[in-house]
């Protein structure tokens, strides 16, 4: 191995301690309470050595949340290899976030303020272009199963773009997900179940595009047995005791 290979390795794997620390620091503490000096005092590391990595906090931040697109990806590659109609693949892009967020509650709360407006603005160029890069899979997936149900003549999209058929539905997914983090309003507004809840929207969605096959939304059996077959089929591994 080259030095100058070595160097970029050690620098790589600097920088994967720096957001391991990160992530546990913000698990035990909160997300307001993360300093970078404390980082680098973790790490044994001047603070300067960190600021070589991440250029402020807000990238750090950004890094962080990119640093776990990987699974997110994964989730989805596998409803896209999954052998079952477009609408049922749509509907199970639905459950696979549900399942990311509820294995990593502290990757949405990080994300969430990493892409608020403030801290998107502040973080650099470079560390929003890697975000983006990160994301694109997400998209090219979600887009070919809208293409896919167009192709097999379950859906028409009537003049919108693919991409604007599912920014509806990442929608709901995500204000879902803001609602629920967001802890005592459901509660004050008796929603027992949001995700259950989410899922039965996705269904009221998806007949809302002519989406066929249409189904009953409100025939809850269908719903149960239809999130737990995906769960089977597609996610067996990661939803075990769930």
């Amino acid at each position: 191995m080259g030095t100058e290979e070595r160097r970029r390795r050690q620098f790589a794997e600097r920088e994967q301690l720096f957001l391991d620390t990160a992530h546990e620091l913000i698990h035990e503490h909160g997300l307001l309470s993360l300093q970078m000096a404390r980082i680098a005092e973790k790490c044994e590391y001047a603070v300067g050595t960190l600021y070589q990595h991440f250029a402020s906090k807000e990238d750090l931040l950004l890094a962080l949340t990119t640093a776990q697109t990987s699974e997110h990806v994964d989730l989805f590659q596998r409803v896209a290899r999954w052998d079952a109609p477009a609408r049922d693949r749509m509907f199970a892009i639905g459950v696979a976030d549900m399942i990311f967020v509820r294995r990593h509650p502290d990757h949405f709360r990080v994300s969430q303020y990493a892409l608020c407006e403030v801290v998107w603005r502040a973080s650099s160029p470079e560390r929003r272009e890697d975000f983006l890069a990160a994301c694109d899979p997400i998209a090219d997936i979600v887009v070919d199963i809208v293409n896919d149900a167009v192709a097999a003549g379950d859906l028409k999209i009537d003049g919108l773009t693919p991409s604007e058929i599912t920014t509806g539905l990442w929608v709901l997914v995500n204000g879902t997900h803001n609602l629920v983090h967001a802890e005592g309003v459901l509660d004050d507004f008796e929603v027992r179940d949001p995700y259950r809840l989410m899922c039965r929207h996705m269904q009221v969605m998806l007949n809302g595009y002519q989406w066929r096959p249409l189904v009953d939304p409100g025939d809850d059996k269908a719903l149960d047995r239809l999130i737990k077959r995906i769960k089977n089929e597609v996610f067996h591994d990661v939803c075990k005791g769930n």
